[in-house]
């Protein structure tokens, strides 16, 4: 018992002192702490940290995006005037729906909904019609915020839901029409506090939704302080300083990060398309010591020529993180090798929350690695009859942690995550390496079987990219008559590339397995990708014939 006691205290000891060493808890008046208090009644619960930097540092810059800057004081002003507009429409809303992208409309739209005890349901930009109609009818929406740009498919998706009510979250021109706004909304209310509710707000986030519709997830609580401590002991965010959020805020891996950003007091610079040449201008112009990406960006960023690339800095940048999908190696280490060992990989899911990190000393080790579990987290690596695999044998993955979510929304779950001994399935395939690493290699759905060997498509991927011609792979398998499936590669060939297919083919053959080799070879200008850079193989099976 003692022991247990003391184990304890110690866990309290080693995060006051994480917390301390990040900023998060430092000397304040004490009529400030008298006010963060106050904020923890009234903030909401989802964005609770906005209302405290509202109160621990007013003044201080809280949001920056291409129409300026606005104060912590600002943003919570802002979001009490849009909470009280929500009350005050002819039916206030039980679920706002957020189609926007990064910039102060989105936010103000999640704080104010927070505010109000509304459920929030965070839409993927990319949605076409069809797709968004069926998701704000399962999840209910009544209240939808959305950029103008994307009027149209709003139209089309709500054509059978006349009741359900629009704002526009930006609008290119402000125009006097009879059109509900955010700005106007806040305009309209400025001064005003929402009525207090009994209401708990929500977030739904949805799946990548690249093997059909895409499922709401009830994210849980989270893991509190272990959690909180887990992640500042990885990854060095220090409170008060900048970061830039390039990564798509409707997404779960952009929208942790912004409301951890909050919780931590640091400015968030945003704008609302990225550009790998305005992103790193965004970096050195404000002196972020952040930055939030999906992995795609980081390519983007490479892709730049030379001179243009070199003509930023960085060197404020102590963080680059990531999540969203898979890290291509050789774009991390040209990366650290620029612009230094900053880069730290995330291996998250929607329904998981935090698995694992790759610090940058674990991808110079292993460019291709996940990282290691996060505090608190436990991973399993499993066959399918949920029995450990030797070491270094590929099996399924297996998650244990305080953050897994709460289940699917009702109507989304009709392929429910699979649960052994209180792990859950990741839905992905890896391995851990004698060092405690963890390496994902494909979903366990891209698994594809070729004459009755099995194939993970990374490998051959790895392969491919590693061709001095090959800037990008993806490997589907299509139906064979002959073998089951049969390989199929999409490359993306280098400026000035020679490469024919039969040459890549070889290329292969020379390093693989004869079974591995792709049957057909095709070049593309791009992979097609979702919003957060995962590579659309359904898109790619149906080319191929598939």
């Amino acid at each position: 018992m003692l022991s247990s006691v003391a184990a304890g205290a110690g866990e309290i000891v080693g995060t006051l002192a994480t917390l301390v060493r990040a900023g998060v808890l430092a000397p304040l008046r004490p009529d400030k702490y008298v006010r963060m208090a106050a904020a923890v009644r009234d903030g909401g619960s989802v964005t609770l940290g906005f209302a405290i930097a509202a109160r621990r540092c007013p003044d201080a810059n809280g949001l920056v995006d291409e129409l300026g800057s606005l104060t912590w004081r600002q943003l919570d002003e802002r979001a009490r005037s849009l909470a009280a507009g929500l009350q005050h429409l002819p039916s206030p809303p039980t679920t706002v729906g957020i189609m926007c992208r990064n910039h102060r409309g989105f936010v103000s739209a999640l704080m104010a909904a927070d505010r109000i005890g509304a459920h929030v349901l965070l839409l993927n930009t990319s949605f076409a019609g069809p797709a968004l109609a069926e998701v704000v009818g399962r999840e209910g929406v009544d209240v939808i915020v959305y950029d103008e740009e994307f009027g149209p498919t709003v139209d089309q998706a709500l054509a059978d839901a006349p009741g359900a009510t629009r704002i526009l979250g930006w609008t290119d021109i402000e125009q006097p029409l009879p059109r509900l706004t955010v700005e106007g909304l806040i305009r309209t209310n400025a001064g005003s506090r929402p009525e207090r509710t009994t209401g708990r707000a929500r977030i739904v986030l949805l799946t990548s939704g690249t093997t059909g519709t895409p499922k709401g997830a009830r994210p849980t609580s989270g893991g509190g302080a272990a959690e909180l401590k887990g992640i500042l002991d990885r990854i060095p965010w220090r409170a008060g300083e900048v970061t830039v959020i390039a990564a798509p805020m409707f997404h779960a891996w952009g929208y942790s990060q912004l409301v951890f950003a909050a919780f931590m007091a640091t400015t968030i610079v945003t704008r609302r398309r990225f550009d790998p040449a305005a992103t790193l201008d965004l970096v050195d112009r404000h002196g972020a010591s952040g930055l939030v990406v999906v992995p795609v960006m980081l390519d983007r960023i490479m892709d730049l020529p030379d001179n243009v690339r070199r003509g930023y800095h960085g060197r404020t940048l102590r963080f680059v993180t990531a999540s969203g999908s898979r890290m291509r190696p050789d774009v991390v280490t040209r990366f650290m090798d620029e612009f230094g060992d900053v880069v730290y990989n995330n291996y998250n899911a929607t329904e998981a929350g935090m698995i694992a990190t790759a610090t940058p000393a674990d991808l110079r080790a292993a460019p291709d690695t996940a990282g290691r579990p996060a505090n608190g987290t436990e991973v399993r690596i499993l066959d399918e009859a949920y029995r450990p695999v030797p070491g270094g044998a590929v099996g399924q993955i297996f998650v244990r942690s305080a953050t897994l979510f709460d289940g699917y929304t009702e109507g989304s779950s009709a392929d429910g995550k699979t649960f052994h001994d209180g792990f859950m399935a990741s839905g992905d395939m890896g391995y851990m390496d004698p060092a405690g690493r963890l390496f994902v290699v494909g979903r366990d759905d891209e698994m594809i079987v070729s004459g009755g060997e099995n194939v993970y498509p990374i490998e051959v991927e790895k392969v491919l990219a590693g061709h001095p011609d090959v800037a990008e792979a993806s490997v589907v398998g299509v139906p064979d008559d002959e073998y089951g499936q049969r390989l199929v590669a999409f490359v993306v060939p280098r400026q000035g590339a020679s490469a024919d297919a039969d040459t890549l083919r070889r290329h292969v053959r020379d390093t693989l397995a004869n079974y591995k080799v792709p049957r057909e070879v095709i070049a593309l200008e791009e992979l097609p990708r979702n919003a957060t850079g995962k590579i659309l193989r359904a898109e790619l099976r149906a080319r191929a014939g598939g």
